[in-house]
């Protein structure tokens, strides 16, 4: 018989027949999309939020660097809320531990894809820096999908007993 945190994470794991897991069961229509598509529809809500909150900001005064952190923080902690509402199975890990999980695989993600820009932008596409904001984009989403399925989200892996 599971008894307290353990039967809380014995039921997120193996949720009852007809429903898929994640943060509270769902099973709704969202949920039946493939997780790359939630995940990058996730990431475009993200992108969204970074851009409007940038814009907002610089628009109030502040200046663009510290804009583009304020507005990238809030963007990283939506998706963070909304992958692990709706991308990804909850992993079993206190909400902290996970957040800093997710931190972790993002700010790798998010500094390969400026790499890949500034190399490309400063090479073959500096006539075309789009493209290479696109690919560095690109190997970012790569990165971070792999990274938070492995790692961030990745389920609890119970204590070997004795």
């Amino acid at each position: 018989m599971n008894v307290g945190k353990s039967a809380c994470v014995d039921a997120e794991r193996n949720p009852p027949s007809g429903q898929t897991g994640g943060s509270s069961g769902r099973s709704g229509p969202v949920r039946q999309l493939p997780r790359p598509l939630r995940f990058l529809a996730v990431g475009g809500i993200g992108l969204v939020t970074d851009m409007l909150l940038f814009t907002a900001a610089v628009m109030l005064g502040v200046g663009p660097l510290v804009a583009g952190f304020l507005a990238l923080v809030a963007a990283t902690v939506l998706t963070w809320r909304l992958n692990r509402s709706f991308t990804f199975d909850r992993s079993g890990r206190h909400q902290g531990e996970e957040a800093m999980r997710y931190a972790a695989v993002t700010a790798v993600a998010q500094g390969t894809s400026y790499v890949v820009f500034a190399v490309l932008v400063l090479t073959t596409l500096s006539a075309l820096p789009q493209a290479a904001i696109v690919a560095g984009a690109a190997v970012g989403a790569l990165i971070s999908y792999n990274g938070h399925r492995l790692f961030a989200f990745a389920p609890r892996v119970a204590a070997p007993r004795s």
